[in-house]
């Protein structure tokens, strides 16, 4: 059964959505968290960061998961230099 039938969307886009939509969420989370001068209100961006962060990890692996978000693994040599490139940095 299609969950997202009342939207007019497929769940594939309807998923897409809601990841996109976590991405601009995770992304105002983490500025409010970083330029937030009282420590407890700072700590509960962070408490937000971290849950929104897990809801659109668990979006990921759906759309993963059904084949419709893939990613490419990256090539052994590249990842050999980015971890020399931030191992020699100071």
């Amino acid at each position: 059964m299609n969950t997202f039938a009342n939207t007019g969307l497929s769940e594939k886009e309807a998923l897409g959505e809601c990841l996109m939509d976590q991405k601009q969420l995770t992304s105002s989370y983490n500025t409010y968290a970083g330029e937030c001068t009282n420590p407890q209100l700072r700590d509960a961006f962070l408490d937000i960061l971290r849950s929104e962060h897990q809801i659109q990890s668990e979006i990921f692996g759906i759309m993963q998961s059904n084949g419709w978000y893939q990613t490419e693994p990256a090539p052994q040599e590249k990842i050999n230099q980015l971890k020399q490139q931030f191992s020699a940095a100071p």
